[in-house]
């Protein structure tokens, strides 16, 4: 019998098959009936599985992965997926090639939920030799950033509405403000819990087998033996990473501070068995275990009427057990009153816990703005900016207290997030729009954040004017967009992104910069420029000094909000807004 692909084992063709592209299929399939028989649905299940990573959580698609063929029509699971990636790259492809309609783009494709993701991340890793490299990778990251924020921000909204929340993914919502293209989301941190669990278990397999207290102190041990136990370098204390469960979990330091420290020790805990959780004492936290119903916390039967007592931990400086009796001392000596004791020791709320954590993250961020603070660490991850913004959202959604209190509270936040909303955060105006805006209703600020809402969106909307050279314009500006320059007073450097023949700036900024006391005055052209710390100024022509020095890091990983790439040859950046600068 002559040679033939189709003689071959069905596991072999399989195997075969594996490596045929998903596009090639249906010709493959038409080709022959038992490769259209073979084809279904194990193969289309194996695309979904290698094709993409990240899927919504409400397919349940994870799940059924691991479930027989059955379990799905993989093959149309398949295509809406495709149908996905189709979508999110048509509408990043739009936000890159024009500057109107952004918003509205952005909002498409984070309605496909995490979907999305993967095919945001493949367009911020493209090669470094893309035609528009820069601002491909800018707003694939933008983009994807609104989509981390958008989930994050339902687990707490969930909370606002009294709907059960795991600890775990409350307090790993602050992580996704942060994580841009790294590991680190929702599901990495719970499979880091389920991993460190598993760990215990391989090295204490009678662990299940313990009472109660005997399992917390084991837990506990293994959590300081591992070095899971928050930061060892006092200096360190205040870092700004150690703010975020992902990043304590993930990180080999396992950096964090005890509001962290209990939260792994409390989602471990649970999943071995025990009743654990943060305790609200004052300054510090720690676990609080309550043990089962009708037995104490060594295993002994006890009176229905009588109450067992729980234990405390603070695998935070210890692997032992805190007596009640220290904590009731501490709580005297900060002038609590033994009648607030019970409250203090008790179990603190995941909202608390969130609000807490939020409060954390701002003292951290003030700590890094200290002067002479010198961590050494990283000063791009986790962003500050992010970092800060995410708190605010939480506190605003989560305030302490209720009624007036509350009002009150969140009106302190708003202006916060407006102004990071209308400068870095702009794809987040349906965000606003949606969770923030309904909680002022019938108050006076809900006109004026209707407003501030309907004018970015009428904004992003409406073109840009566009600025041709002309031959008196040309004979006046001397620069040109993506032009690098070191400032000749301030010495930052920064990148052109706009210009005017001359200061079109109010009455009251002339005056206040005193613009009309430079050698040329207001009647010389002005720049607004992309400097190397994300800010955004006008300069006076006079100011500049084109440099072509090699660019910092920090100024190319912005640059893609105006700029395609950058040209090694002519030392500038290859301008994306020639909708409004067509002669630049």
């Amino acid at each position: 019998m002559p040679a033939s692909l189709t003689n071959l084992p069905n596991e072999v063709i399989f195997q075969i098959l594996h490596h045929v592209p998903p596009s090639s299929v249906p010709a493959l399939q038409r080709s022959s009936r038992r490769f259209h028989d073979l084809a279904q649905p194990l193969l289309w299940k194996h695309y979904c599985r290698t094709q993409f990573r990240y899927w919504s959580q409400g397919n349940d698609i994870k799940n059924k992965l691991l479930s027989n063929e059955g379990a799905a029509d993989w093959k149309q699971v398949f295509q809406r997926r495709h149908m996905v990636d189709r979508i999110t790259s048509q509408e990043l492809d739009s936000i890159l090639a024009g500057q109107c309609g952004r918003i509205k783009r952005s909002e498409i494709i984070v309605e496909q939920g995490y979907d999305a993701k993967d095919t945001l991340l493949r367009n911020l890793n493209v090669d470094d030799n893309a035609e528009d490299v820069l601002a491909r990778r800018y707003y694939s990251d933008a983009v994807l950033g609104y989509l981390h924020r958008s989930i994050a921000i339902e687990e707490w909204v969930k909370l606002k509405d009294g709907i059960a929340v795991p600890l775990e993914r409350a307090l790993a919502a602050f992580d996704m403000f942060v994580l841009h293209n790294r590991e680190g989301d929702f599901d990495d941190v719970t499979t880091c819990l389920d991993r460190l669990t598993h760990s215990i278990l391989i090295e204490k397999p009678d662990i299940l087998n313990q009472q109660p207290r005997q399992k917390a102190l084991a837990i506990a041990a293994y959590m300081r033996k591992n070095n899971l136990t928050g930061v060892t370098d006092a200096e360190q204390y205040h870092d700004l990473q150690n703010n975020f469960i992902g990043i304590a979990l993930q990180k080999d330091d396992h950096p964090s501070l005890p509001l962290v420290s209990v939260a792994i020790y409390c989602c471990v805990a649970r999943r071995l068995g025990l009743d654990a959780q943060p305790c609200g004492f004052p300054f510090h936290v720690i676990a609080i275990i309550k043990p089962p119903n009708n037995r104490d916390l060594d295993g002994r039967v006890i009176n229905n009427r009588v109450e067992s007592e729980p234990m405390y931990m603070d695998p935070f400086r210890s692997e032992y057990e805190t007596p009640v009796k220290i904590l009731r001392t501490q709580l005297s000596e900060m002038s609590v009153a033994p009648s607030d004791h019970a409250t203090m020791l008790d179990a603190m709320s995941t909202v608390d816990m969130v609000r807490r954590a939020a409060i954390n993250i701002i003292n951290s961020v003030q700590s890094e703005h200290q002067p002479g603070n010198h961590s050494g660490l990283n000063p791009y991850f986790p962003e500050m900016d992010n970092a800060f913004y995410g708190a605010l959202w939480a506190l605003l959604l989560l305030p302490d207290g209720i009624g007036v209190e509350s009002v009150a509270q969140r009106a302190r936040y708003l202006p916060y997030i407006v102004a990071r909303l209308e400068k870095q955060f702009f794809m987040d105006v349906g965000l606003v729009e949606a969770w923030i805006l309904p909680l002022f209703q019938n108050q006076g600020r809900y006109d004026q954040l209707l407003h501030t809402i309907q004018a970015m969106r009428d904004a992003d909307l409406k073109p840009k004017p566009t600025n041709e050279r002309t031959r008196k314009t040309a004979q006046k500006v001397r620069y040109r967009i993506g032009q690098v320059f070191e400032h000749k007073r301030y010495h930052y450097h920064a990148i052109i992104t706009g210009w005017d023949p001359e200061c079109t700036a109010t009455e009251n900024w002339i005056s206040r910069m005193r613009v009309d006391e430079l050698a040329r005055g207001r009647h010389q052209s002005f720049y607004q420029v992309l400097v190397d710390d994300s800010s955004v100024r006008y300069v006076a022509e006079e100011n500049i000094e084109p440099v072509k020095l090699k660019v910092s890091d920090s100024l190319m990983s912005i640059a893609g909000k105006y700029f395609k790439r950058w040209d090694k040859s002519t030392r500038t950046f290859i301008s994306n807004i020639k909708d409004q600068y067509p002669d630049d």
